[in-house]
């Protein structure tokens, strides 16, 4: 059985995923944005391990979160599933001057990744909305654009793709792939979102765990355990180091060889 870390897994498809994982018997670690919320998780996914604390706006806890999981020892993988939607109407920024969901949607996959003890298998959730990303990663922080919530959505969810293949292609040894859950009727889909919430979670429960062949890959885009086109700028190396410099700088936590 796998030994599973689940980022922003106190609601929505990170419980869902979670709970799933439980009822095949692998072992999973919750995360949650503090400490009372880490106990609400654990009392919903029942037979979970155990849970950590940490507000994924904060470059100092995501470094945190990251010390907490390394403390608990090895994991066989890391689900990335925290994240914010597309409804922000305005530049929201962080402690550390970011914004909010820039922050939270790239910064703290790229810092978790980087300081996390390198996992068998690297899993990343992205969005179809990253078809709609700019690829050029002018302006990350939106100082010199206009604010526009959904393509700032975007943007995130293509770096997520980005970051997923730069680990594949950077580090062999690792299994990393992104997918894309579709358009649920989450907290961040809404409640009209059309797309099948019961298949929502599977898929990363399957690439987190499955010996299934078509799962033992790397670098590559799902959708409900099938292979889905990304945008081509996600696997041209040049475009991946831009961003894994880009989080560098803004983050000060370089990208491990």
């Amino acid at each position: 059985m796998a030994r599973v870390f689940i980022t922003g897994s106190a609601d929505g498809l990170g419980q869902m995923a979670a709970r799933l994982l439980v009822a095949e018997g692998h072992h999973v670690v919750l995360h949650a944005r503090h400490a009372a919320r880490a106990r609400e998780a654990l009392a919903a996914v029942r037979g979970a391990e155990t849970a950590v604390s940490g507000d994924l706006t904060k470059l100092a806890e995501m470094r945190s979160v990251a010390e907490q999981v390394n403390a608990l020892g090895p994991f066989d993988a890391v689900i990335h599933n925290a994240g914010i939607g597309y409804r922000e109407r305005r530049r929201i920024a962080t402690t550390d001057g970011l914004p909010h969901l820039l922050a939270v949607n790239t910064l703290a996959p790229y810092v978790l990744t980087a300081l996390i003890e390198k996992p068998q298998r690297l899993v990343y959730l992205s969005s179809g909305m990253h078809q709609g990303g700019d690829a050029s990663l002018y302006d990350l922080e939106w100082n010199a654009r206009p604010w526009n919530g959904s393509q700032a959505y975007s943007d995130s969810k293509l770096h997520d793709v980005i970051l997923a293949f730069a680990v594949a292609r950077l580090w062999p040894t690792v299994r990393s792939n992104a997918l894309e859950p579709g358009w649920v009727p989450t907290k961040m889909g809404g409640a009209g979102a059309p797309d099948d919430l019961e298949a929502a979670p599977k898929t990363q429960v399957w690439l987190a765990t499955s010996a299934d062949p078509a799962a033992s890959v790397s670098g590559e885009y799902f959708y409900h355990q099938r292979l889905r086109r990304p945008l081509p700028a996600t696997r041209d190396s040049e475009v991946q180091d831009r961003l894994l410099g880009e989080c560098a700088r803004l983050t000060s936590v370089p990208f491990p060889a």
